[in-house]
């Protein structure tokens, strides 16, 4: 299936219904897709063709959305660009993946204006909002995108495909182990079959009006809406959870029943009284991204019994692999469960071999849902797609380590270059952190191994505690030291207003390892 196809059909089945909801504007399916087709009609004209990259650099809004499919119908390959990127890294991705259209919004123009001398392959600009003529002198043609996603647009003409589901939907670029980020391909079929188990898992329903407040740029967020316009649902599409009450409070006047969260906002949940919101149709809870804190867990099963927790793991590079299935949260709070529908997944040594239960080693994961591969990077892509099981297949090698039980459930232990080899053994800093995220004091917790000239790597703490709340270095280590062996004892810690994240909103342990 087209990815495209996700909003044509809801649109065929469900033409009056929101299909889209951001701040004060509220879009039909009809409208929706009527606007994309006007999108996708213009970008061909401008030349866009069969498989050309089409950039989007925008906040979470309609606009957005509206970029995506436009660039699909369009026979495009869109990627999503963090409006915060600075220009150097821009360059970089519009040159590295030959963007011939930039998408983005008249606030971003000045912080961007340098790239023009030195992306030769962009030829067109859509801009959103208020703008002067910048063309003079760049060799770009600007062109205002506000009358293609505004206004009347159910009569546009739907375009007619020409790709077929072998043919690259989108390029998400994910950061290098170099500092290059790397544009993970993901095919139509990558993106489909994936969306497809995914809310089989949910089991999600065109009654379904999902909270999306990750931003699109991340997988994560943007799945939120692709496989909400595969079952007909409704997106409440926020830009940020900057300002929690506001988006708490729509929960229950927009009647939401699913939201994607990861870590860090789960745990500026759990700092708010959440006895004022109404979570009486939130049905479900996700999260992905990076796994929860077992205390977290167990907190927000207690604060919202009525609401199912699936615990879910996922890459750029798979789609996403597992879920736990909210019959099993409290029985396995430490679990991302099994592989999703039509995706298997195996434990395997240095050697490349199967590992039984218990033990530890890499995630490798085989099916529909796995990349092509990095855009134009066949060293990278060889080190992690392998050949696999089957003659002329490959296979992911995740870079992950995990261990399965003994009824196949997952659970994740460490990145491989996040591990702490401490007087000869190997450390995974999430044993330490869901320890410290006990302490009824700690909002946040990473652990990062610094130089130490006699252990080789020392473990070192850095804490977020929660508002008002008071600990010293000596409190977090004896409190380890009653709940941890002695060697994984933190020998430094660290109180920080905040911990720095990844653009997908993960604790970045590399930035906390280079401040160390």
């Amino acid at each position: 299936m087209l990815v495209q196809r996700f909003l044509e059909h809801s649109a065929e089945r469900f033409p009056d219904k929101a299909a889209l909801i951001c701040q004060n504007e509220r879009l039909t399916y009809r409208d929706l897709e009527g606007r994309c087709n006007r999108l996708a009609l213009e970008l061909s004209s401008a030349g866009v063709q069969r498989g050309d990259r089409v950039a989007i650099c925008l906040e979470n809004s309609p606009e957005t959305v509206i970029s995506i499919f436009g660039a699909l119908k369009a026979d495009a390959v869109f990627l999503l660009i963090n409006p915060s990127m600075k220009v150097d890294k821009l360059t970089y991705v519009l040159n590295n993946s030959r963007a011939t259209v930039l998408i983005t919004h008249a606030r971003k123009m000045a912080g961007i204006r340098e790239c023009w001398s030195h992306t030769p392959h962009l030829r067109a600009v859509y801009v959103a909002g208020d703008m002067e003529d910048p063309s003079a002198g760049t060799g770009k043609e600007f062109r205002p995108l506000d009358p293609l996603c505004t206004g009347d647009a159910q009569s546009a003409e739907r375009p007619r495909s020409r790709n077929i589901d072998l043919d690259l939907a989108a390029l998400l670029y994910t950061s290098g182990s170099t500092g290059r980020p790397k544009g993970v391909m993901l095919t139509h079929q990558n993106m489909s079959s994936a969306a497809v188990s995914v809310t089989a898992s949910l089991e999600n329903t065109p009654d379904d009006v999902i909270l999306a407040v990750l931003p699109l740029f991340f997988g994560y967020g943007l799945w939120q809406v692709l496989m909400t316009f595969l079952c007909g649902g409704t997106v409440l599409l926020e830009r940020s959870f900057a300002f929690p009450h506001t988006v708490l409070e729509k929960i229950g006047r927009e009647r939401v029943t699913g939201w994607a969260i990861v870590p860090t906002l789960a745990a500026i949940l759990l700092q708010l009284d959440l006895t004022k919101y109404d979570f009486s149709s939130l049905r479900y809870i996700s999260n992905a991204g990076a796994a929860l804190p077992v205390d977290h867990v167990q907190r927000l099963r207690t604060l919202l019994p009525q609401t199912k927790l699936f615990l879910m793991y996922g890459q750029t590079e798979c789609i996403r692999t597992s879920c736990l299935s909210p019959d099993q949260v409290d029985r396995r709070p430490s679990s991302v469960g099994k592989a999703i529908p039509n995706c298997e997944v195996f434990i395997l040594d240095e050697q490349g071999r199967r590992l039984p239960p218990g033990e530890v080693g890499e995630l490798a994961v085989r099916g529909s849902n796995v990349m092509r591969g990095y855009w134009e990077l066949p060293e990278d892509t060889a080190k992690v797609l392998r050949p696999g099981p089957v003659p002329g297949e490959s296979v992911l090698y995740s870079g992950d380590l995990f261990k399965m039980d003994e009824e196949g459930y997952l659970y994740f232990v460490s990145r491989t270059d996040d591990l702490i080899k401490v007087r000869g053994q190997r450390v995974a800093p999430k044993e330490i952190e869901d320890v410290l995220c006990r302490m009824p004091e700690v909002m946040q917790a990473a652990v990062v191994g610094v130089p130490d000239p006699v252990l080789g790597s020392a473990i070192k703490a850095v804490v977020r505690l929660m508002e008002g709340a008071s600990l010293t270095a000596h409190d977090v280590m004896a409190y380890c030291a009653d709940h941890l062996e002695d060697f994984l004892v933190p020998k430094s810690v660290e109180f920080r207003d905040v911990l720095p994240t990844t653009d997908s909103g993960k604790i970045s342990r590399k930035t906390l390892r280079a401040q160390s």
